[in-house]
């Protein structure tokens, strides 16, 4: 959040599938790192959801 408690904008580059895949391969690359195991799944978790974003990307592309 913004010092005046505003959220912040949004980025200026659109997501992209690629971009997604991307946030996703770096969370498990990291999740690969931790010993902690709730930490690990967690990671694995919201690269799930990266991965959904990715594949809802990808379908409207298609259309």
């Amino acid at each position: 959040m913004a010092p005046d408690g505003n959220s912040t904008p949004a980025a200026t580059t659109p997501l992209t599938a690629d971009s997604a895949l991307a946030h996703a391969a770096r969370l498990l690359q990291n999740a690969e790192l931790v010993t902690d195991h709730s930490l690990m799944q967690r990671l694995e978790s919201i690269a799930d959801s990266w991965i959904a974003i990715a594949r809802t990307i990808a379908e409207r592309e298609r259309d």
